[in-house]
């Protein structure tokens, strides 16, 4: 009989070897079988056959594909000898059309790394475990293996534990892949994603790069704005920025101590108005200043103080006097005043540095440096009153430092920020003509009241309203011509001008008398003896020299005091 068109069979193997335990498919001798159907044969062994008959000669039955041996019916299904071998050869060829197919598994996405691997579900009760031993290409009934010819019929042996499945087993090789796998098994961005992440490095890139092009652009242009964008650009040399501090004995340091304690003073009256300059002398307000200042206010004018912070308060007057050209004004519900502090004028020598501080024309905060030119210049101001009431007679002290119409009041301070002096007057420069115009700024020639006799001042104006002046009790010739100051005849009222019962009196003073000197320093004029006598307080003693009737004799004298009379 014709061999089935593609159907094989394997035969027993030619060699003499015991091939116990290896199979061969055999293709069916009956043509009822269907196609493809295969039938494992015992093979046979190689004492049985006759070794001196060709190979091809041994039998005249149809062989299998290989010539092996005799085809076997297909009904015909020895059983297998043995048990099942796990060295054995696997049945060869694929599966028939029968077999059921594997559980289809979709893949999925890699676990993460270091994450067990999950176990597939094991097989139903019902199913019959493969072992590869059993034929899976038809149901076990019809696929028996026969059993050699003249072989007792071995009994089936059990079946194995089922093997467990392995993870490959699962995987679907025709199931749709739904993105593109990578190494790691993570899914690739889509085509999509992928563009938009683009767009937003090149978006970033852009902005990356305005900022740093901006920068650079920002520092060239400011080179080029400092130094110029030409090759010949003129850059001149500058001192490099410097501390603020300086030395508390320089100017600069003086004025920064002394200038928060300075005021500005406007005064208006009901005829006029003025501006000078004053400075705190406690912190209960009082402020001391010029009388000729404060005196165009009269009883009902204003006064306004504007300290150096800018801040103004209206001010009234404590007390005044006109002899010593002083006066104190106070300001009510003002915090944090700073009280100037007060030198001695009896320390202070000829060459002295000094600062004086005002408001020369109504320029507030106005600082001007010099230095002590003289000592003790008996100096006489005001009386443009008539009568000589408001004449002031001053010992006063001489400074080169510029004071100008507005510096009245103000302080002259030593190199340590103290008051030495109170700026009172100037001498103005004369053009000669007697007509009395000239320059109405500082030449040089400036006077202060020493401070000594300003804070005795201060403080009779403060405690009383009124201060009182030394007085020797006799009468003056204010028209003496010569050198001394000489008694009068008379009084201004036609009394005697040695004043009865009075300092002068009971020093033995008389009409006639030319006193020379004061305490051993020569006087020159009526109105030098004034100056060295207000220069002292009622009751000091002084020492007068006096010439009578040729003849100089000494008179010592105790002051009086008078009222400011």
């Amino acid at each position: 009989m014709p061999e089935a068109e593609g159907d094989f069979g394997l035969g027993a193997p030619l060699g003499g070897a015991n091939a116990e335990g290896d199979y061969e498919l055999t293709a069916p001798r009956d043509s009822s079988a269907a196609e493809g159907d295969f039938a494992l044969a015992r093979p046979v062994p190689a004492a049985a056959l006759p070794t001196d008959t060709p190979v091809d000669d041994r039998s005249t039955e149809p062989v299998d594909a290989v010539g092996q041996g005799p085809a076997e019916p297909a009904t015909v299904r020895p059983e297998p000898a043995h048990g099942s071998d796990s060295t054995s050869t696997p049945p060869y060829g694929v599966p028939g059309p029968w077999a059921p197919a594997p559980p289809v598994q979709h893949p999925a996405t890699a676990p993460a790394h270091g994450a067990a691997i999950p176990t597939p579900p094991p097989p139903p009760a019902h199913a019959t475990p493969v072992t590869r031993d059993t034929v899976t290409s038809g149901p076990p009934e019809d696929h028996d293996v026969p059993a050699p010819h003249g072989s007792p019929t071995p009994t089936p042996p059990e079946a194995p534990p089922p093997v467990p499945r392995a993870p490959w087993q699962n995987y679907d090789p025709w199931a749709p892949v739904p993105a593109p796998l990578q190494q790691t098994g993570a899914a690739v961005d889509a085509k999509d994603t992928r563009r938009r992440r683009a767009r937003r490095a090149l978006l970033a890139g852009a902005l990356l790069l305005a900022l740093v092009a901006g920068g650079v652009g920002g520092v060239v242009g400011a080179y080029l704005e400092r130094n110029g964008a030409g090759g010949d650009v003129v850059e001149l040399p500058q001192a490099a920025e410097e501390p603020r501090g300086r030395a508390p004995d320089s100017v600069a340091g003086i004025a920064a101590r002394a200038l928060p304690s300075v005021v500005t003073l406007h005064v208006s009256g009901a005829e006029e108005s003025g501006t000078g300059t004053g400075f705190v002398l406690d912190d209960r307000g009082h402020i001391l200043t010029n009388n000729h200042v404060v005196e165009p206010a009269g009883t009902d004018g204003e006064i306004s103080v504007t300290f150096h912070s800018g801040d103004t308060a209206k001010a009234t007057v404590v007390g005044r006097d006109s002899g010593y050209d002083l006066a104190v004004v106070e300001v009510s519900d003002v915090r944090g005043l700073k009280p100037m502090t007060l030198g001695n004028s009896d320390n202070v020598q000829v060459g002295d540095p000094v600062v004086a501080i005002g408001a020369p024309f109504d320029l507030e905060g106005t600082v001007t440096s010099g230095i002590i030119s003289a000592k003790e210049r008996p100096i006489t101001a005001g009386g443009e009153s008539g009568g000589g009431t408001d004449v002031s007679y001053v010992d006063a002290l001489q400074t080169d430092a510029p004071i100008n119409p507005g510096n009245s009041g103000g302080p002259l301070l030593d190199s340590r920020a103290r008051v030495v002096g109170i700026n009172s007057a100037i001498r103005s420069a004369d053009d000669g003509s007697g007509s009395g115009t000239g320059q109405a700024g500082s030449i040089g020639l400036g006077f202060a009241i020493p401070v000594n006799q300003a804070k005795r001042v201060a403080e009779e104006l403060i405690n009383t309203g009124k201060a009182t002046h030394p007085v020797i009790g006799v009468t003056l010739d204010m028209d003496y011509m010569g050198d001394g100051a000489r008694v009068g005849t008379k009084s201004s009222d036609g009394g005697p001008a040695v004043t009865e019962g009075g300092p002068g009196d009971r020093a033995g003073l008389e009409a006639g008398d030319v006193i020379t000197e004061v305490d051993g320093r020569r006087i020159h004029s009526g109105d030098e003896l004034i100056v060295k006598t207000r220069a002292h307080r009622p009751g000091d003693r002084l020492e007068l020299t006096v010439e009578r009737d040729g003849r100089e004799k000494s008179v010592s004298l105790v002051l009086g005091s008078s009222d400011g009379d």
